[in-house]
């Protein structure tokens, strides 16, 4: 592993994912000790249940649903005492899965961003359209906590839609659960009833991706996205109703957002010297990966600190991974790191409207270290 635990005594300019205290990566360890799953920690100190469901809101960040409670009535009543979570860097859907479902930091399961280079291969795989034929169970060899629930005995459930059933990112990060398909949200409501229901020990994990789907076409706070957030707080609302004595029910997300404008995006494409000694661009517009020409990767840093300045932190990737922003990272992970790291400052990004159109034209964004992209709720409700 190398080194990924911040120099004792420096004080870093940026907020650092809790790790090992408070991150979704300790969230199913703790869910398990609760349920008495042998080997696994309660980081979190949560309560013991034989059955639980965790209900995770794709884009809800902790200051979103503080914002806008009103919309979401239910969860609103539980913020009172909701614990504050990190999700890991980059912030992002991949990543946080990744960390979900092996209880590890980015750095320890290899789920390192939306769009990462392939080692040897020169390609970028996008990992949640999983778009370049490699395993996914052999990028992230790690075994998950569902499998090793099973293994205890744990009845394990996957409710989601059903196109995510055989996806590369459910097989590397949730891979070892049974899953449940569900299109509409009375359907993830009723699914995630009916796993409850029985009396051996069983986990539940329900996702609901509209309120990050909405905010990146629609906006940040935008009509669309407090509409999904009302549907998700129905459908918890739901759950929580017909739980049975002896269940705990947990509502988290994977990461926060923000609103990017459109005059604080730097574009990449059009940007020639961002262009200079770059072989690939990955990651996306908060929180980018960029790949050097062999030899090159220190005048990339350079080029990118002098261009981005005060609108970004641009760091050398041993620079990160020893600053902790990855936790541990394992050594066949690193070389899927950017040879230079940015994380966007404020409401900044960095584009690229050429190679990746959709991407740069999202309204709002996630990936990088503000609070409001890293900063998660726990809550929780038990019948």
């Amino acid at each position: 592993m190398r080194r990924s635990d911040p120099v004792e005594g420096h004080r870093w300019p940026w907020p650092l994912p809790q790790y090992g205290r408070a991150s979704l990566a300790d969230l199913l360890p703790s869910v398990l000790a609760e349920m008495n799953v042998p080997g696994e920690s309660n980081r979190l100190g949560l309560d013991p249940a034989r059955r639980a469901c965790v209900f995770l809101v794709d884009g809800m960040g902790l200051g979103f649903l503080r914002r806008y409670v009103e919309d979401a009535r239910f969860m609103g009543g539980l913020l009172p005492t909701a614990r504050r979570l990190t999700a890991g860097f980059p912030t992002t859907t991949a990543t946080s899965l990744g960390s979900l479902g092996t209880g590890l930091p980015p750095g320890g399961h290899g789920l390192l961003g939306y769009q990462v280079l392939v080692p040897g291969d020169g390609r970028l795989l996008n990992q949640l359209k999983w778009d370049v034929p490699v395993a996914p169970e052999r990028w992230q060899p790690r075994q998950t906590l569902f499998d090793r629930a099973a293994l205890a005995g744990v009845s394990t459930m996957h409710v989601a839609p059903e196109a995510f059933r055989d996806g590369g990112l459910t097989r590397a990060a949730l891979r070892g659960m049974r899953f449940l398909a569900a299109e509409t949200p009375e359907d993830l409501a009723a699914r995630s009833i009916e796993a409850l229901a029985g009396p051996e020990p069983a986990l539940v994990y329900a996702y609901f991706g509209g309120v990050d789907r909405a905010g990146h076409i629609d906006g940040y706070g935008g009509d669309e996205q407090l509409r999904q957030l009302a549907i998700a707080d129905q459908v918890a609302a739901a759950i929580a109703r017909a739980m049975s004595p002896g269940a705990a029910f947990y509502i988290t997300a994977d990461h926060g957002m923000l609103a990017v404008p459109a005059d604080r995006r730097i574009d990449a494409d059009t940007t020639p010297d961002l262009r200079k000694g770059v072989a690939a661009l990955g990651g996306e517009g908060r929180a980018r990966y960029v790949y050097a020409v062999d030899g090159a990767a220190a005048d990339v840093l350079t080029t990118w600190r002098e261009l981005l300045g005060e609108r970004a932190w641009v760091l050398l990737r041993d620079e990160a991974v020893e600053a902790g922003w990855f936790g541990p990272v394992a050594e066949w992970a690193y070389p899927r790191i950017g040879d230079v790291v940015v994380a966007c400052r404020d409401d900044w990004a960095v584009v690229a409207s050429v190679r990746q159109p959709l991407e740069s034209a999202l309204r709002a964004m996630h990936g990088s270290l503000t609070d409001a992209e890293l900063a998660v709720p726990l809550l929780e409700f038990r019948a």
